[in-house]
């Protein structure tokens, strides 16, 4: 049976064009869904670039229901020259 993500996602975003925190959390935990639904409004194009830009980053975290604990790699560590 299709799940759809509908908590409002994103509402903030589309409405007033800056998410909120708990926003980003709740359209991440849309990667467990076939489909994530967002409202109308002024900023439905930013909405949906910026929805797709979290899905593609949360799609190697997140096989439907199960995490897959990869590595984060938000940003690198240079390592020390070797002596």
């Amino acid at each position: 049976m299709p799940a759809i993500w509908a908590t409002q996602v994103l509402e903030q975003l589309i409405r007033k064009g800056l998410p909120t925190r708990a926003e980003t959390t709740d359209a991440a935990m849309g990667q467990r869904a076939e489909c994530v639904m967002l409202n109308k409004g002024p900023h439905l194009v930013e909405g949906v670039r910026f929805l797709d830009d979290v899905l593609r980053r949360m799609d190697r975290h997140q096989r439907k229901k199960t995490a897959r604990l990869a590595p984060l790699r938000a940003w690198t560590t240079p390592r020390p020259p070797a002596t």
